[in-house]
C-alpha cells in the first residue's frame, strides 16, 4: 500500500520570541514493511541548525526560532510504500541497550492502579505474547477513549484513575503495565490511514514490545489490532515524550497557540512498489535482521 501523508503543526505567539528552540521528530525511515518514497519538510519562521539520530535511532531536527517571531509552522509532505507484516518489527538495533526499555520513566512508572491491572489479567505469563493480547484489550476496556480527557504531560498512572485517554495514554499504561512482568517495551508515534477519514487531529501512538524469537512486536491498544500496511512509523521511545513529534521552549512568547492538521490518505503505488518491499524482507531475513528501531 502507498499512503500520501501530510502534517502541518504552527505555533502563534501572543509576544514577541526572544529566543526558542525545536526538537522535531517528523521523518520517518526506511524500517521492516516501510519504505521512504518521498519526503519534504518545510520550515517557517525558524531555521534549521542541526539534523541528527537521536539515542533511540530517530532522524531528528533542531530548529530555532527567528528573533521576534509571531509564528511559526512546519509542514511535512511525503508517500511512504508498506506492507502487512503482522505488527512484527523484528530484531534490537540501534543506540539504545535493550534493558534500558525496562525503566520506568515519570511517564510510565507503575503505581496500585496499574499493578492492579495486571493482576487482573487471566492469562498465563509464561506466554507474554498471548499475555500482551489479553493485557491490551484490559487496558482498552479500562479507558474509554475521550479527546481532552488527558494532556501530553499525562501519565500512565494518572489515566487509569480518570478511566479516559486518548492513544497515548493507551499506550503509556500498556508500556507501564508490561515492564512489571519483565518485557521490554517502546512508545512508537506514527500515522494511521483511518477507515472514516481523512483529516485527523493529530498523529497516532501506539506501544511495542521485545518478544524472544520475534523481536519487536506492535500493539494498538486503541484499536485493538497489530499494526497493519496503515501504519506508518516516525519515533519510538521509552515513552511519549521521547518520541513527540515537536518538542521545544520559547522565551518572551506569551500565551502559546497550537494548531496540528494530520491527513492520510491511500495513493496509488507507482510500479516497482510492492517489489521493492519484497526484497527488502528477503534481504533483512538473509541477513538475520528484519528491522530497525
Amino acid at each position: 500500500m502507498r499512503l500520501a501523508v501530510t502534517h502541518t503543526t504552527a505555533y502563534t505567539f501572543s509576544g514577541p520570541v526572544s529566543h526558542g528552540l525545536q526538537r522535531l521528530r517528523l521523518k520517518p525511515k526506511d524500517t521492516h514493511g516501510q519504505i521512504i518514497r518521498e519526503w519534504d519538510m518545510t520550515i517557517e519562521g525558524a531555521r534549521v541548525e542541526v539534523e541528527y539520530e537521536d539515542h533511540h535511532h530517530n532522524f531528528t531536527t533542531l530548529v530555532s526560532l527567528l528573533p521576534g517571531v509571531g509564528q511559526t509552522s512546519v509542514t511535512c509532505k511525503g508517500l511512504v510504500d508498506t506492507a502487512d507484516t503482522n505488527g512484527i518489527i523484528g530484531h534490537h538495533t540501534g543506540h539504545m541497550p535493550l534493558w534500558s526499555f525496562l525503566r520506568a520513566t515519570p511517564l510510565t512508572r507503575a503505581g496500585l492502579r496499574v499493578r492492579a491491572l495486571v493482576a487482573s489479567v487471566d492469562e498465563d505469563r509464561e506466554d507474554p505474547l498471548k499475555f500482551l493480547h489479553a493485557l491490551s484489550q484490559t487496558v482498552q476496556e479500562a479507558i474509554e477513549y475521550k479527546a481532552g480527557a488527558t494532556d501530553v504531560n499525562t501519565s500512565a498512572e494518572q489515566a487509569l484513575m480518570a478511566g479516559q485517554g486518548v492513544c497515548q495514554d493507551h499506550a503509556q499504561i500498556f508500556i507501564s503495565a508490561g515492564r512489571l512482568i519483565g518485557v521490554p517495551m517502546r512508545y512508537v508515534g506514527g500515522y494511521l490511514l483511518m477507515d472514516d477519514r481523512e483529516e485527523q487531529d493529530a498523529g497516532h501512538g501506539w506501544a511495542e514490545a521485545h518478544l524472544e524469537g520475534l523481536g519487536w512486536v506492535g500493539f494498538d491498544v486503541s484499536n485493538g489490532i497489530s499494526p497493519d500496511e496503515r501504519y506508518v512509523r516516525v519515533a519510538t521511545g521509552c515513552d511519549y515524550r521521547e518520541a513527540a513529534p515537536v518538542t521545544g521552549i520559547a522565551a518572551n512568547a506569551g500565551e502559546i497557540g497550537l494548531a496540528v492538521n494530520v491527513t492520510v490518505r491511500e495513493d496509488a503505488p507507482g510500479s516497482g512498489g510492492n517489489q521493492a518491499l519484497q526484497q527488502q524482507q528477503q534481504q533483512q531475513q538473509s541477513q538475520g535482521e528484519t528491522g530497525q528501531t
